[in-house]
C-alpha cells in the first residue's frame, strides 16, 4: 500500500461521537501507525469507535510539540510505506494542532495526506455567531502577561471595527474568566462577543452580545472548553 496520511477528526466532547462520520473508523482500519497528541485519550477515543479495535495492534507515538525526534521517526514510517493516521486532542488534527509539523513534512515527502471530515471548534463557533464569516482569523491564544493582554485585545477590536474581520481565540479553561473579565474591561460597549462553550456537548452554548450586554449577566466559564469570537459593533 502507497504511503497514506489520514488526519483523523476527535471529539470536542467526551463521549458525543454523533458529529464523528460513519468514514472515519473506515480509514482509522488501514492505519497501522498513530500519531497522537495524547496516546491515553486516543486510544480510547477509538475503543469507543468501534469495540472490535485491538488497540496494542497499532503503533503509537506521542507528538507533543513535533519535535527532532518525532519528525525523523514521521519520515521513516513515510519512507517504509504506512498508512499513518494523525489525531489531536480535540477537533480536527492540524488546525491549531502539533500535528501540522508533521503534515508539512508529508507535504514535503509528496505523500498523500488526506483530511478527514470532523468536528472543529473554530468552524462550528464561527456558524452559529452570527459574524463575519467572509472574514476571520484564529488568533490562538492570547498574552496573559501585564499590559500585553490589554494591548492585545485592544488591537483585535480596533482590527474588528476597521475590517470587519471576525477574531477568534480560545484559553486554558480554567483563564477563561480572567480573559472574559479582560474582554469587559477593556473593549467597548458596543463591540460584540460571541461566548461559544462546550461546543457539540450536553451544555453547549453559543451566544452572541454586545459587551455592554454581558455585563449584565456575567457567565461563568470556570474550566468549561470555550472559544471567544470578536466582531465589529
Amino acid at each position: 500500500m502507497n504511503p497514506t496520511v489520514y488526519l483523523i477528526p476527535t471529539v470536542l466532547s467526551e463521549d458525543v461521537l454523533d458529529p464523528i462520520p460513519a468514514y472515519v473508523l473506515t480509514a482509522v482500519l488501514e492505519c497501522s501507525v498513530f500519531y497522537v497528541e495524547n496516546e491515553r485519550t486516543a486510544r480510547r477515543y477509538l475503543k469507543k469507535l468501534s469495540r472490535d479495535i485491538v488497540i496494542d495492534d497499532y503503533k503509537w507515538i506521542a507528538i507533543h510539540k513535533a519535535e527532532g525526534a518525532v519528525l525523523q521517526q514521521f519520515t521513516a514510517d513515510l519512507a517504509r510505506g504506512l498508512v499513518i493516521g494523525i489525531l489531536s486532542e480535540a477537533g480536527c488534527p492540524g488546525v491549531a494542532d502539533p500535528g501540522q509539523r508533521l503534515v508539512a513534512a508529508a507535504q514535503r515527502a509528496g505523500v498523500r495526506v488526506k483530511p478527514l471530515s470532523g468536528p472543529s471548534s473554530i468552524l462550528l463557533g464561527l456558524m452559529a455567531s452570527g459574524m463575519n464569516g467572509q472574514l476571520f482569523r484564529f488568533d490562538g491564544y492570547l498574552p496573559i502577561e501585564g499590559e500585553e493582554r490589554p494591548k492585545a485585545i485592544r488591537k483585535l477590536e480596533a482590527d474588528a471595527q476597521q475590517t470587519g474581520c471576525t477574531h477568534i481565540f480560545i484559553e486554558t479553561p480554567y483563564r477563561n474568566n480572567a480573559l472574559l473579565a479582560a474582554l469587559l474591561k477593556h473593549c467597548s460597549g458596543t463591540t460584540r462577543l460571541c461566548i461559544a462553550r462546550d461546543i457539540t456537548g450536553a451544555g453547549e452554548s453559543i451566544l452572541t452580545k454586545t459587551i455592554a450586554e454581558w455585563k449584565k449577566e456575567v457567565p461563568d466559564l470556570h474550566k468549561i472548553p470555550t472559544l471567544f469570537l470578536l466582531g465589529e459593533g
